[in-house]
């Protein structure tokens, strides 16, 4: 029986240290954590994340989106999170500014505040 008090599945122990700060349930909350982070806080994560992304996802993929058990919710919004801060390390070095762009926190995303995929109730 799985350890359902984990906070990642088995296999992902190594990146534990990363949850309390970059599994965030909202694409607001992710928004935020990347415009408050430093340069190198971003690249940490990155670098931390990406090489396992494709086995975060061949292990979140297991379960229907909904019913995620939390250690997977868990390491799905490091998936997440991961999307919010790639284009800016592989862009821009880490940098949180974009060069030539409009000044993204003027933008509201109207579906910001929701819970990502994996708080969704099966329907």
């Amino acid at each position: 029986m799985p350890d359902t008090d984990s906070r990642l599945p088995v296999g992902f122990e190594g990146l534990e240290p990363l949850v309390s700060e970059w599994a965030l349930d909202t694409q607001t909350q992710r928004e935020i954590k990347r415009l408050r982070s430093t340069p190198e806080e971003i690249r940490g994560f990155y670098n931390a994340v990406m090489p396992r992304i494709r086995d975060i996802l061949d292990e979140v993929d297991r379960f229907p989106i909904g019913e995620l058990p939390e250690p997977h919710a868990r390491l799905f919004a490091l998936a997440f999170s991961l999307a919010e801060v790639a284009p800016n390390v592989e862009l821009y070095g880490g940098d949180i500014q974009v060069t030539h762009n409009f000044d993204e926190r003027r933008f509201d995303a109207r579906h910001g505040d929701h819970p990502s995929p994996k708080g969704l109730a099966a329907r």
